[in-house]
């Protein structure tokens, strides 16, 4: 008890005051299981299961290591209904964050796509996109390596794509939630309900979960391209 109590502090202690993170890991510290709808709302964050919440402590940081939480849907005895729920399990793991892209680069990625997003072809000012790594950083296994500014125009079309993100949708948040869904599944997601692949099919086909070699496994899903 003294050792989980000692972790559950130190963990505490790297996050910001009063940030999102913050509560949710509070809330999760317990290591008792927690519906989503309810505690969404007592927190009062849109971002409680996304890269502000759960996402966010799953993946840790480069100062602060991932948390290993299970996620399973159940039957909730408050808001009576069968929800997504989580549990930290009081184990750490090693980080998958994201390197910070360079403003030099990312300059040169919106140039190369000349400010338009993959998904409906449409030229965006800069606030309404996003730089979105093509294979997802839930498959990564360990930190990203540091961008270099000198990387190439086949190297930012091989590594990089833009996604909108406006008032009317974040097709980002929608990649990243079909992404979640193919790792707890194993069936490769279909956003807008859109049942295609280039190559393979549904199933994921990899033998590999994560790490640089499960990258194959998303090799013939629609939005990798």
């Amino acid at each position: 008890m003294s050792n989980t109590k000692n972790l559950v502090e130190t963990i505490q202690s790297q996050f910001k005051k009063g940030s999102t993170q913050l509560q949710v890991f509070k809330l999760l510290s317990d290591q008792k299981w927690h519906c989503r709808e309810c505690e969404g709302k007592n927190i009062g964050s849109n971002q409680y299961a996304g890269g502000g919440g759960i996402q966010g402590l799953e993946r840790g940081t480069r100062s602060r290591p991932g948390l290993v939480i299970e996620t399973k849907r159940d039957y909730c005895p408050t808001c009576q209904q069968t929800r997504l729920g989580d549990r930290w399990i009081g184990e750490i793991k090693s980080a998958n964050s994201a390197s910070n892209i360079p403003a030099s680069l990312v300059l040169r990625i919106l140039q190369v796509y000349s400010y338009t997003d993959v998904i409906e072809q449409r030229q965006r000012e800069r606030h309404e996109l996003v730089i979105d790594r093509r294979f997802p950083m839930q498959r990564w296994g360990e930190s990203e390596p540091p961008h270099l500014t000198s990387m190439s125009e086949p190297e930012i079309k091989k590594k990089f794509k833009l996604l909108k993100k406006d008032s009317s949708g974040n097709h980002n948040l929608l990649k990243s939630r079909s992404c979640e869904r193919c790792i707890k599944n194993g069936n490769r997601g279909t956003p807008f309900g859109i049942r295609f692949w280039y190559q393979g099919g549904e199933d994921w086909p990899s033998r590999h979960q994560w790490g640089a070699e499960a990258e194959e496994g998303c090799i013939g899903w629609m939005w990798l391209v």
